[in-house]
């Protein structure tokens, strides 16, 4: 099935954040999501899933496991289960990126609080 961010479902997460789920299969998640500047979400770990992560437009910030990553357009990160993340838009612009998760993350969320 095509799938584009005006047919996909979408949904609000963060302080301002969205995000449209192109692909929402149980062995397989495809979403693309969008960060306002200075947006973060709560550092997390997944049991089961493994996520990567593809920046379309602007810098993503990716910290994993206490090491921080900058994301420029093109540029990806894998992120294997049980490694604790978190996304950030420290930026002045959005960042927009794609996360593909395999399982899919639903029901495998722990937040690192």
């Amino acid at each position: 099935m095509k799938a584009n961010l005006q047919n996909s479902q979408h949904y609000n997460w963060g302080d301002g954040c969205d995000g449209w789920v192109l692909l929402p299969n149980a062995d397989m998640t495809a979403i693309q999501e969008r960060m306002p500047p200075g947006t973060s979400e709560v550092r997390h770990h997944h049991e089961r899933s493994r996520q990567f992560f593809y920046v379309l437009t602007g810098e993503l910030t990716m910290e994993i496991d206490g090491e921080t990553y900058s994301l420029a357009v093109g540029d990806s990160i894998e992120i294997p289960p049980t490694k604790r993340h978190r996304a950030q838009n420290v930026t002045n612009s959005d960042v927009s990126f794609l996360v593909v998760s395999s399982p899919t993350t639903y029901g495998d969320r722990v937040d690192e609080l």
